[in-house]
This record gives C-alpha cells, structure tokens and sequence, in this order.
C-alpha cells in the first residue's frame, strides 16, 4: 500500500491490518506456534523444524518481527527470537474487535441472515 493512501485510514486500521498482513501465511502461524511452545528464545534450529530453505524462514521471521509480533535478539553468530508477548495480546484484542465490528454490523445489515446463522448453530 502506498503511504499517502495509508495516512487515510485511522492508525488503529493501519495496524490492525499489518497484523493481519503478517498473519496471512501457514508458515508465519506456524513460527508462532513453535515460539509460543518454547519456554524460552529459540536460537537456531527454528529451520530444522520447518520445510523450507534457511531464507525463506528468514524471509517470514522478518515480517513478524516488522509487525512486532516477535524479537530477534543477536546472541553471536546467530539470532534468538522470541514472541513478543505484549504485542501477541495487542493483535489479539484488535481482531477481535475487528471481527466483534464486523458480526455487529452484518447483523444490522443483514437480521434476516444472521437470525438464520444463529439458527443452524442451535
């Protein structure tokens, strides 16, 4: 997106999106499960556990950590990286509100439909 189209928007929906941005790949998620069921930092071996060539899990580490959804500290030769954990309960509070907006507003649009969606789940 181009910058002056992004100054358009509130910074909230600027953020929200780039979580989202940085949500939209398996392999992303899939780094932030495994760093989620460390105890600690992971330095190195983080390609070990995934299908894929040693640039591209950089590739992808770079977009979490330009959401702030993950550290990299440098420990030496090599990079540990953490989950943020701060900005992991800030992504999920503003999708969450996304999506409260979005259901509140489709319903407002559309009683009939959701009156049928609440049907079929009962």
């Amino acid at each position: 997106m181009a910058q002056a189209k992004i100054s358009a928007f509130e910074p909230a929906l600027v953020r929200t999106a780039a979580l989202a941005k940085a949500l939209a790949h398996p392999v992303r998620i899939r780094i932030l499960e495994i760093l989620a069921g460390r105890s600690g930092c992971v330095c190195g071996g983080l390609v070990d556990l995934l299908p894929l060539a040693q640039s591209t899990v950089s590739q992808h580490l770079k977009e979490l950590r330009d959401a702030g959804l993950v550290r990299g500290t440098i420990d030496g030769p090599r990079t540990c990286y953490c989950l943020d954990g701060r900005a992991v309960a800030e992504a999920e509070t503003a999708l969450a509100e996304l999506f409260g907006r979005l259901r509140r507003d489709a319903s407002r649009s559309h009683p009939a439909r959701s009156a049928k969606v609440k049907k079929e789940k009962s």
